[in-house]
Order: structure tokens, then C-alpha cells, then sequence
């Protein structure tokens, strides 16, 4: 037999890999458990959401519903108050609650939203003086910080003088 077309050494499915994922099953009938949607386990939530946000305006969704809380509604308030989103609502159904974040584009249908990046990570978090407040590509994007006043852009920051740690760039 010729060998196959790849590269000497390497298997064709040398990539492949499963993807588990925990299901929460309910308890009303033990004889017939009943399975609900999946319930990922997720260490960074707002590494999550933005790239939740990043996705969908890639895939230019008119718009996006994540997971919310506090501080994720405080970074879409960041954003929409810098008028990078149109708005944001939340949803709650039973004890979850779901934050709806709408998309905004240009008169050219082109997005507002261009990139997001985390930056203060669990495994490694960045922090700013007051004086030493990244600015995102010159000016032109906005850095949303956590500071003691609450979740605000850099430019708010630097008004305000106070420094705190840099959750993302956006721009």
C-alpha cells in the first residue's frame, strides 16, 4: 500500500478531542431524571462575556444575551454610555437572570465595536496609577477600569483621578 498524504510521522485525527461539558439533571422523578440545558463552568465570566460580544458582532448579530451580573451590567452601561452598544436589558426568568446587549452599527453597516481584549485576567491582574492610565490606540478606543467609585471608562478615571484595575480595551 502507498502511504497516506500527510506529513511522515503525524495521524490524520491528531487534533481531535471531546468536548464535556456538566448538564444539570433534575431530581422531581428519580426513575426518570429529566436533563436541562447545559451548565458551563466558567472561570473568568467576563472573559465570557467579552468574547460573547466579540462574536456576535463578528458575526454581525444584531444582538447578544449573556449571562448577567453586577459588574457585567456595569461594563455594558460603560459601554453604551460611551456609545458603543445601543443598549442593554435584563431578562430574568425564575432565578436566572440574562442581559440582552444590542449592537450598534454605522450609517455604512459597518460596527461600532472593531476589537475587545481582556486584560486583568484571574491568573494575572493589571492594575493603574491614576497616573498611568492606558489609552487604547492613541485615544480613538476606551479602557474600562474597576476603581473604588465603580466600573468607569479611562477617561472618566483620569477626570476623576483615581486609578484601579483595567478589566478591558475596547475599541
Amino acid at each position: 500500500l502507498l502511504p497516506q498524504p500527510c506529513r511522515r510521522g503525524t495521524h490524520p485525527r491528531r487534533d481531535e478531542v471531546e468536548l464535556v461539558m456538566a448538564t444539570a439533571v433534575a431530581k422531581t422523578n428519580p426513575a426518570k431524571p429529566v436533563k436541562r440545558a447545559p451548565t458551563g463552568i466558567v472561570s473568568d465570566p467576563i472573559a465570557d462575556m467579552l468574547t460573547r460580544v466579540r462574536n456576535a458582532n463578528t458575526a454581525r448579530h444584531p444582538e447578544v444575551k449573556v449571562p448577567a451580573s453586577k459588574l457585567k451590567l456595569e461594563i455594558a452601561r460603560v459601554l453604551k454610555d460611551e456609545g458603543y452598544i445601543a443598549g442593554y436589558e435584563v431578562e430574568a426568568d425564575g432565578t436566572t437572570q440574562t442581559m440582552r446587549i444590542i449592537f450598534k452599527s454605522r450609517p455604512d453597516r459597518t460596527r461600532v465595536i472593531s476589537g475587545v481584549k481582556r486584560i486583568s485576567r484571574p491568573g494575572l491582574r493589571v492594575y493603574a496609577r491614576k497616573t498611568e492610565i492606558p489609552r487604547v490606540l492613541g485615544g480613538l478606543g476606551i479602557a474600562i477600569l474597576s476603581t473604588a467609585e465603580g466600573v468607569m471608562s479611562g477617561r472618566q478615571a483620569t477626570r476623576q483621578g483615581l486609578g484601579g484595575e483595567v478589566l478591558a480595551f475596547v475599541w
